[in-house]
């Protein structure tokens, strides 16, 4: 699990194809490894991936031939640079939004405005995800918990501040970069239980679908307590 703050940026050092997929070696800079081991998990541009050698500041990972198939690791080249976080430990502070490094997708960047205050990144996202993507909500980008300002469409809006475009690679973003894209798990779970609660009421009798619910989670439910 990580927070979706971005502990620094590396650079790939390797890649080689393994078994279908491929092997990442990475150049961690400031990524503080010396209590890592092999077999923890790195985010690398919000990928959840295990390290499978240390050394120094150096690190190997495989990526099987799925997750390189449903991400933009497939695009990554030698000497780019990517997002950096090890894995969440319990005495940390929760800074940023729940990341589980299992990415849903891949977005696209449209467009790019720049302003005095931040910059402003348009985002294309597939259009099964746009359901759990909600204005004023939380979002991984590339690994980084980013605050979701709009929404039309298939697209979202981002406001970039200063710091974090220094801190991660979002400077490197031009129209048409491909991103890896998490969408909230609260979202996610609170859709699916929406889901089966319809399924449940469609596979029940007329009479019973239109008695008035006596539990269990309801629209109302959720807009009372903030979630839309």
């Amino acid at each position: 699990m990580f927070t979706g703050i971005v502990e620094c940026t590396g650079t790939v050092a390797g890649i080689r194809s393994v078994n279908g997929g491929m092997a990442l070696t990475i150049n961690a800079g400031a990524l503080d490894l010396r209590n890592a081991k092999e077999g923890d998990s790195i985010a690398v541009n919000g990928i959840c991936l295990t390290a499978t050698s240390i050394r120094g500041s150096i690190f190997t990972a495989d990526v099987s031939h799925e997750t390189r198939d449903l991400t933009a690791a497939g695009l990554l080249c030698p000497g780019d640079t990517v997002n950096l976080e090890q894995a969440l430990k319990p005495e940390s502070r929760m800074g940023g939004h729940i990341v589980t490094g299992h990415v849903d997708g891949t977005g696209t960047v449209r467009s790019i405005t720049g302003g005095e205050a931040g910059t402003d990144f348009v985002i294309e996202a597939p259009h099964e995800l746009m359901m759990y993507i909600a204005k004023k909500g939380s979002i991984a980008v590339s690994g980084i918990s980013l605050t979701v300002n709009d929404t039309e469409g298939d697209t979202f809006r981002l406001t970039i501040i200063p710091h974090t475009m220094r801190a991660t690679n979002i400077s490197l973003w031009r129209p048409g970069t491909r991103l890896n894209l998490e969408v909230d798990v609260l979202a996610r779970y609170v859709a699916r239980i929406l889901s089966m609660q319809g399924e449940s009421a469609t596979s029940e009798s007329a009479a019973s679908v239109n008695k008035p619910a006596t539990g269990g989670l309801t629209m109302e439910m959720l807009g009372e307590n903030g979630f839309f």
